[in-house]
């Protein structure tokens, strides 16, 4: 059955994780991405391991690449160039993520290519922007992060900031918000004709996700502190560590939901206090000390019987078993180039008429260069010439 994006065609210049997990979810919902790599600076996701077996792929570039064909251009090369141009009347989205003025300098920026296609939807990915003082400024995740305001009130008051497992702004701000963006300009372009630049911040994201302490701040102009605010600690509303040294989560802000959690615990004493009581450092040690009498799973059975917003922190291991995550297809096996398969993750959002579809896994570098060439007109003896004097390196 075809995706919900089949038709939707995507040239993606983009490395690393923002612009290639955001690919990849519009490959698995049918959009057609082809991939431009260079041919002698492999991407700093391809030497991540562990690596697939039997295989040269990383297992980061097998999913990241997954649904999507790859080839080789020198983009200094102007031959590379008027390939692009040829490419762009067909694979009339464009996603990139070098630094502001780069794709200008190998005459492919936005303002070049809309000459040749006044339809090109032109998405760009940066961590401070295409404007402004820092949009020359090297960045990370943690920088992005760092600067939209969301760690000076994350983590806690004895150890400051705390690093996060995955990479917050590089996915949910960068990759997520440019899904949303280019989606938002092919439905424009359905009813104008007209293409547009897209300029996504990563740092922009970020500040954006202070969408209820921000708004607050806004207002009153009260700093928000850690453990201060509801849901930073500042609650009952937190992680509590159980006797085998693994953590329960427990998140019941309604007061039905706290009356449930303080009755399975056999503290109903506690109710009238609500989840903000008066004496919460008091209360909260006294919730501690009780989580730290039993195990996490023997807590997991107690409040398998009530409805109180609890949950254990799982592992890995733990999620990718766990019965709700099989359930809902979140892990999926996904065809190799070169035969069988390999488990990844699926993709979360379910389309009751059509489904999320994981054609192949990524490939390697110039996978599908000459099949591409060759649909545009060249010959096999012009490609080889093409490889001979270095336009895939």
């Amino acid at each position: 059955m075809p995706g919900a994006l089949q038709g939707l065609k995507i040239l993606d210049f983009t490395t690393l994780l923002p612009g290639p997990y955001a690919t990849m979810c519009l490959a698995d919902m049918g959009t057609d991405v082809l991939k431009i790599v260079s041919g002698s600076r492999p991407d700093l996701v391809d030497s991540i391991p562990p690596f697939v077996p039997k295989t040269k792929l990383s297992s980061a570039a097998a999913q990241l690449g997954r649904g999507k064909r790859c080839m080789a251009l020198n983009l200094k090369d102007q031959r590379a160039v008027t390939i692009v141009h040829q490419l762009i009347m067909h694979y009339n989205i464009i996603i990139e993520q070098f630094r502001p003025g780069v794709m200008a300098k190998l005459n492919l920026a936005y303002e070049d290519l809309r000459k040749i296609n006044p339809a090109i939807i032109y998405c760009s990915i940066t961590g401070y922007g295409q404007t402004g003082s820092l949009r020359d400024r090297a960045g990370h995740d943690i920088n992005y992060i760092a600067r939209s305001g969301v760690m000076s009130y994350s983590g806690k008051k004895e150890s400051g900031p705390s690093l996060s497992g995955i990479q917050l702004a590089d996915v949910a701000s960068g990759a997520n918000n440019a899904i949303i963006g280019i989606l938002a300009a092919v439905i424009n372009r359905l009813g104008t004709g007209c293409g547009q630049h897209i300029d996504i911040s990563m740092t922009d994201g970020m500040i954006a996700f202070n969408a209820m302490v921000g708004a607050g701040f806004l207002v009153d102009g009260c700093e928000p502190s850690r453990e201060e605010e509801y849901l930073n600690g500042g609650t009952l509303y937190d992680y509590y560590e159980t006797k085998d040294g693994k953590y329960i989560s427990f998140g019941g802000l309604e007061p039905h939901f706290f009356a449930n959690f303080c009755n399975a615990i056999n503290r109903s004493d506690l109710i009238s206090g609500g989840i903000h009581p008066r004496e919460i450092s008091r209360i909260k040690k006294e919730i501690r000390e009780i989580f730290f009498m039993k195990t996490r799973d023997e807590w997991v059975e107690i409040f398998s019987r009530t409805d109180a917003c609890v949950e254990p922190v799982l592992t890995l291991k733990e999620t990718f078993c766990d019965p709700l995550t099989l359930e809902r297809k979140m892990v999926v096996d996904v065809a190799l180039p070169g035969g069988g398969s390999v488990k990844q993750i699926g993709s979360p959002i379910k389309f009751s008429e059509t489904p999320a579809e994981f054609t192949n896994a990524g490939v390697s570098g110039a996978a599908h260069t000459r099949e591409v060439l060759i649909a545009l007109g060249y010959t096999n003896q012009e490609i080889d010439e093409f490889a001979k004097t270095g336009l895939f390196s």
